[in-house]
């Protein structure tokens, strides 16, 4: 199993025992009339939502990038990854840098294109920019819901 979804699901399960601990202590500070228990039992429910909305956001978009990511496969266009490797598994860097900027070239070239935005999302994370990779992962998901919205 992949590490990012092993932690995913480590997240989510920690968070919903901690729902199911917490739950009569805060009914308890909820009912204790006191100022202070009131906001300590809100603070126990407002900060569990947040989380709850967070990694339901990320179960979201990763349940998105893995459609787009099987209507490429199913088309034939999902890219192969063959950058070379250290013994480690490192990717080189230097190969990963060639495929981005010929990925990002094809972005340029086609910005209205979600396969173009999706492969430059997994260009920029073989390169090591985590957040440029959501970001361009995030704007092909948009690309597709649009293309998919609009009339034919």
């Amino acid at each position: 199993m992949r590490k990012g979804l092993l932690g995913a699901l480590l997240a989510t399960a920690v968070l919903v025992i901690y729902a199911f601990a917490i739950g009569r202590a805060v009914v308890a500070l909820l009912g204790s009339g006191s100022a202070v228990g009131i906001a300590i039992g809100v603070c126990l429910i407002v900060v569990p939502l947040i989380a709850l909305w967070y990694i339901g956001r990320e179960w979201w978009f990763a349940s998105r990038v893995q459609g787009l990511a099987n209507e490429l496969h199913a088309q034939g266009g999902l890219p192969v990854d063959d950058l070379p490797r250290s013994p480690g598994g490192r990717i080189d860097r230097s190969a990963a840098d060639a495929q981005f900027a010929l990925r990002q070239a094809e972005a340029e070239a086609s910005p209205d294109d979600w396969r173009a935005w999706f492969n430059l999302g997994f260009a920029y994370d073989a390169s090591g920019d985590r957040r440029r990779a959501r970001e361009a992962l995030r704007h092909a998901v948009r690309l597709h819901t649009t293309a998919a919205s609009s009339p034919k």
